[in-house]
């Protein structure tokens, strides 16, 4: 007598049509993506093998870029970078961190739509603006603010500055077109980004955790701060690293406002500098062949810079993601 024994049949979930649809155009998106990275890297590598072939290591510790001379180096034109990368970020975090938890906790209801609008419309505008806004408006008045710096902080390296600052007559030209002021008027064009990727994780803080909170007696800053600003940890750090990101490539603002000076130095409040974009921008259109490959080595550093910037940020943002300090 034979019995029939009971065993597990395989299932097969049967996938919709449009969800396979929608992962294969998702995954073929992710794909395009990152062979359209590896692309440029490629492209900025093979392209920069001759400036590297001919001066070898020399071409990141050389600061001058001379062409004419035979001296191509991006040591001066990195450093700068980072100055004005620096300045932008230590200026616009803290800004765009206090922007986003008013309009998130503190904005009345019917002002948070028009000041989330008026935060979008802000990193709308054209780089070109805000460059023609720091050099007609906030130079002229940066210039006072650097002397004040440098007069009473000028025991700090990167604040000193080669001029008298206790004479009656200072030199207004050693303070303008500094990276300073560059970094300045790059912060206001980082901040929203930052603001609105603070502001947006912010907004999903569990309604739960902050009833709770206020439930046991805290304030409202106590609620924030024990809840809000852990479970946005993440979106902190990705809104400042995505920010500092952005801070490294700027060009048009800072062409407009650096005075193009190829040297070593750390005093971020003198006058003169050169970031690596705005040496592209710059020399481009009059570069023959073999400076073309300078240029374009110059190139493979900054995105060298952004995604060295992207990669310690996501791992991060992986590690410490939002929310993952108020679970129990």
């Amino acid at each position: 007598m034979t019995t029939d024994v009971d065993r597990p049949r395989p299932v097969r979930p049967s996938v919709p049509l449009s969800d396979r649809v929608f992962r294969g155009v998702v995954r073929a998106a992710g794909i395009t993506v990152l062979v359209i990275m590896g692309a440029i890297g490629l492209f900025l590598a093979y392209q920069a093998v001759p400036t590297l072939r001919t001066f070898g290591f020399d071409f990141f510790t050389e600061p001058s870029f001379i062409p004419n001379q035979e001296k191509l180096g991006i040591a001066a034109v990195g450093l700068f970078t980072l100055q004005v990368a620096g300045v932008a970020i230590v200026v616009a975090f803290p800004l765009a961190l206090m922007t986003a938890l008013y309009i998130s906790e503190y904005a009345p209801g019917r002002l948070k739509g028009s000041l989330i609008a008026l935060l979008d419309l802000m990193a709308a505008i054209p780089s070109v603006v805000y460059g023609l806004f720091g050099f007609v408006f906030l130079t002229p008045h940066m210039i006072y603010l650097s002397r004040w710096l440098s007069k009473y902080l000028g025991f700090l390296p990167f604040f000193d500055v080669r001029t008298d600052v206790n004479a009656a007559a200072w030199e207004q030209s050693m303070y303008t077109s500094s990276p300073f002021i560059a970094g300045m008027v790059v912060a206001m064009m980082v901040l929203p980004f930052a603001a609105a990727i603070m502001r947006e994780v912010f907004s999903q803080a569990p309604l739960g955790e902050r009833e709770g909170a206020l439930a046991l007696g805290s304030t409202r800053w106590g609620m924030i701060r024990s809840v809000v600003l852990p479970f946005g940890k993440g979106g902190i750090i990705g809104g400042t690293m995505l920010a500092l990101g952005r801070a490294l490539g700027e060009t048009i603002a800072v062409v407009m406002i650096l005075a193009p000076v190829f040297d070593i130095r750390f005093r971020i409040l003198e006058n003169g500098g050169v970031t690596i974009s705005s040496l592209i921008a710059l020399r481009f259109g009059e570069a023959t062949q073999s400076q073309l490959s300078s240029l374009m080595a110059a190139g493979l550093v900054l995105f060298l810079f952004t995604l060295v910037v992207n990669t310690i940020a996501s791992t991060i943002v992986a590690r410490t993601r939002s929310g993952s300090a108020t679970e129990i």
